[in-house]
């Protein structure tokens, strides 16, 4: 069965497997001060979209977008679980999430993610959607621990 990307509430039941895998890999070799992810509730904000992915009704991954401003929008809390990984399921996560920015009207798209191992393949994956390196933008700072992406949408 094909894998469907809905709309959902962060706060769902049936997520804590994601969001606990989440929290553990963005904690796993990075520094406190350099993990900017946000938890379910800071994903229930307005100006947030949340996405899940479900195979036969379970939760397998997970994306969201957050307004910066009218046309630039930020990708967060992007996982999928191990045990599914090297399926090409991020790949269609970011394509999801890259389409619904779009979508909304967003003329550009950026992201933080991390310089350290756990993150090699996230990197190859931004940068092979197009995503290019930037300076921090809306409320980062040039922390040695972070790469900032973006890629225009328009």
């Amino acid at each position: 069965m094909t894998p469907t990307i809905a709309l959902e509430s962060p706060l769902a039941s049936d997520l804590g497997l994601l969001m606990e895998r989440h929290t553990a890999d963005m904690h796993a070799d990075t520094p406190p001060e350099s993990i900017h992810m946000m938890d379910a509730g800071q994903l229930c904000m307005p100006g947030i979209w949340f996405f899940v992915m479900r195979e036969e009704g379970r939760p397998i991954a997970m994306g969201a977008f957050k307004r910066i401003d009218e046309t630039h929008a930020e990708i967060k809390s992007m996982h999928v679980l191990a045990e599914v990984r090297g399926r090409g399921l991020s790949r269609r996560m970011l394509e999801h999430l890259t389409d619904a920015a779009r979508a909304e009207g967003f003329l550009r798209l950026s992201l933080e993610t991390g310089v350290q191992p756990t993150f090699v393949a996230a990197r190859a994956l931004y940068g092979n959607a197009g995503f290019e390196e930037c300076t921090p933008f809306e409320g980062y700072w040039d922390d040695p621990n972070s790469v900032f992406m973006t890629k225009q949408l328009a």
